[in-house]
């Protein structure tokens, strides 16, 4: 009992010491898995109401440092909008995980580029690298100066099973296409990182990615009827460098509005929220 009462003081503690926009989420505590296979992404049932999962403590293997794993959900329909959505008034489309919560060093990403909708190697490698481009290009605030900084680094493809990690990271950023089993989730992006205590020591440690390509066809063409690629991937890789999802109305042209629809193409473009949210930060 006393064990118990212990670990939720320090719970309760870790929570109040977050940064604002984790502290006031409505979180849906579980752990993740994948039973077997690199093919499926078990959420919990409240992640059709939820889109921010906690993924709970663990240690990183790289720093040694005690961090958190957060999975971010983007569902195609639209949940009851959370209390902590970003976007207030159409002055502010831009948020965070926690002020001050990102990338301090760069580190290689690799994609598995399998997929059920013929979607070739070299165009999802090349899409995530071009992706990925536009946040770090836009991080001194102009975008098409390329005079950014490099924040995720260069990436590579696999044919090898690969696994998001949900339970603690692994010191690798992986990207692939899998079920998950929320039929309404287009996508999942896993952040570990420190997100409490002094904004100096906040950092994000690891990204994972996870497309579903059982409920949904994918484009790379903006096809009717199809999730475009690059149009999703966009907005995840926001994820990645630690921008949040907007909820407000006012904030649904901009890159991390937090739903997408099929043939749906406006995300493919950074828009001045997001250009000042990654400005910001960087």
């Amino acid at each position: 009992m006393l064990k118990r009462f212990f670990l939720i003081l320090v719970a309760l503690f870790l929570l109040s010491a977050a940064g604002p926009a984790l502290a006031a989420l409505n979180l849906q505590v579980a752990h993740l898995n994948t039973p077997g296979t690199d093919r499926t992404l078990i959420l919990p049932p409240a992640a059709d109401n939820s889109p921010v999962i906690s993924l709970g403590t663990a240690v990183d293997p790289q720093s040694g440092k005690l961090v958190s794993g957060y999975a971010i959900v983007h569902p195609k329909k639209s949940p009851a909008k959370p209390s902590w959505a970003g976007g207030a008034g159409g002055t502010k489309c831009y948020g965070f995980f926690a002020k001050g919560a990102k990338w301090k060093s760069v580190e290689p990403w690799i994609v598995n580029p399998s997929n059920t909708s013929g979607l070739s190697t070299s165009f999802v490698l090349s899409n995530l690298g071009f992706d990925i481009d536009k946040w770090e290009d836009a991080t001194d605030g102009v975008v098409g100066n390329i005079a950014g900084v490099n924040i995720l680094g260069d990436g590579s493809s696999t044919s090898s099973i690969i696994v998001a990690d949900t339970v603690t990271p692994d010191g690798n950023n992986e990207v692939y296409f899998a079920d998950i089993s929320s039929s309404s989730t287009i996508a999942v992006t896993i952040i570990w990182g420190i997100f409490g205590g002094p904004i100096s020591g906040r950092e994000l440690v690891e990204w994972d990615q996870v497309y579903d390509d059982v409920d949904f066809n994918w484009s790379g063409s903006g096809q009717a009827g199809k999730m475009d690629f690059e149009n999703i991937a966009t907005h995840e890789l926001g994820h990645s460098v630690g921008l949040s999802d907007l909820y407000n109305s006012d904030c649904s042209e901009q890159t991390m509005y937090g739903y997408a629809g099929t043939g749906e193409i406006k995300k493919q473009t950074l828009e001045s929220g997001d250009i000042t949210g990654i400005s910001t930060l960087y």
